[in-house]
């Protein structure tokens, strides 16, 4: 009897994480998130749980995805159990300065994602950040489904990809007075997505091939995706539905 009350256990506990909807943001700056959380519900009935990094729950198995937006510091026991969640086979999205230079000093984090953050000067191709800028960003994977599912783009860009002299009229969208990060330096292959143009205060336009992209790693994946520095990026409807594709999408 006990053998099979030990059974039922298991199954239920399996069906339980299988059926499980929830995603989990976890965050330290809430209004953008509650924004994004309202507009994946309406988009495709995702129902979200937010938390600060200090209130994580001890396990993160049960989530459909988990989501990152951490400006300040990333402690290292989420760092660790944000990595173990995906290697363990789970849907770990990551958003905007949760790939920044306040990172830097964590043991792990730019390792597990394949990124360097180079300093020196950014026309030699340090790391830096832009803000109070329009941003262009523009559609490089035209065939994936997270770019195209449900998608229609309401803006044509002129846009170079790094590497090419042919200029190319690609879809995208454009947010307004955001927030680019020049220079992630890719130190492990990825599936780039999209891509950004913007101009600095310089007057210098800038076109770079890292706006968002995915990459499996060991039994999971993992989702980057550059804009949203402040709840207005997550108002824009195409922005969001990248998001949102990006949770359901199939791996």
């Amino acid at each position: 009897m006990r053998q099979y009350v030990t059974l039922f256990l298991l199954f239920f506990s399996f069906i339980i994480k299988t059926n499980s909807q929830e995603v989990l943001i976890v965050a330290d700056e809430i209004p953008a998130m509650q924004v994004l959380a309202k507009s994946l519900k309406v988009q495709e009935g995702i129902t979200t749980k937010i938390v600060f990094q200090t209130s994580l729950p001890r396990s993160l198995e049960s989530f459909r995805a988990v989501i990152v937006y951490i400006h300040k510091d990333l402690d290292s026991g989420p760092e660790k159990a944000f990595i173990q969640y995906a290697k363990n086979g789970g849907k770990l999205i990551i958003l905007h300065h949760s790939i920044s230079s306040a990172k830097r000093k964590n043991n792990e984090w730019f390792t597990f994602l394949g990124v360097d953050l180079p300093k020196k000067e950014a026309g030699e191709g340090a790391y830096k950040f832009v803000g109070d800028i329009a941003m262009e960003v523009v559609n490089l994977a035209p065939n994936h489904f997270i770019t195209t599912h449900k998608i229609t783009y309401d803006t044509q860009i002129l846009y170079t990809s790094e590497g090419q002299a042919q200029e190319n009229t690609l879809p995208g969208f454009v947010l307004q007075n955001t927030e680019a990060f020049l220079n992630h330096n890719f130190q492990t292959p990825r599936t780039v997505l999209m891509g950004f143009k913007m101009k600095d205060t310089t007057g210098k336009v800038w076109m770079q091939d890292r706006s968002a992209w995915c990459m499996p790693v060991e039994k999971g994946w993992v989702f980057y995706s550059q804009p949203g520095h402040s709840y207005t990026d997550f108002e824009n409807q195409i922005y969001t539905r990248i998001i949102a594709n990006a949770v359901i999408y199939k791996l």
